[in-house]
C-alpha cells in the first residue's frame, strides 16, 4: 500500500499514517512518501507503539520513502 503525504505538515501525515496501518492488509508493506522532515521522527513512534519496522530512503528533492512492514515480516 503506498501513501503520499508530500505537502502536508503534522498532525496530518502521522493521522493519514495512523489510518492506513489500520486498513493494511497482513503481510503488506506500507510506504510513505513524505517531505515534511518531523514526520520521520513521529512515524517513527508510531510504527515502534503498533510493532512495525521502519526503514527511511532518501528520495531526492528534500522527500523522504518510509517503508513500513510488520516486525515479524521482513521489509523487502
Amino acid at each position: 500500500m503506498k501513501l503520499d503525504v508530500r505537502g502536508e505538515i503534522c498532525p496530518y501525515p502521522v493521522q493519514k499514517v495512523v489510518e492506513a496501518l489500520d486498513r493494511l492488509p497482513a503481510g503488506e508493506e506500507l510506504e510513505i512518501l513524505t517531505d515534511h522532515p518531523p514526520s520521520l521522527e513521529m512515524v517513527r513512534t508510531i510504527a515502534g507503539q503498533r510493532g512495525f519496522a521502519m526503514r527511511v530512503e532518501d528520495a531526492g528533492s528534500g522527500e523522504w520513502r518510509i517503508t513500513l512492514a510488520k516486525k515479524e515480516g521482513r521489509l523487502r
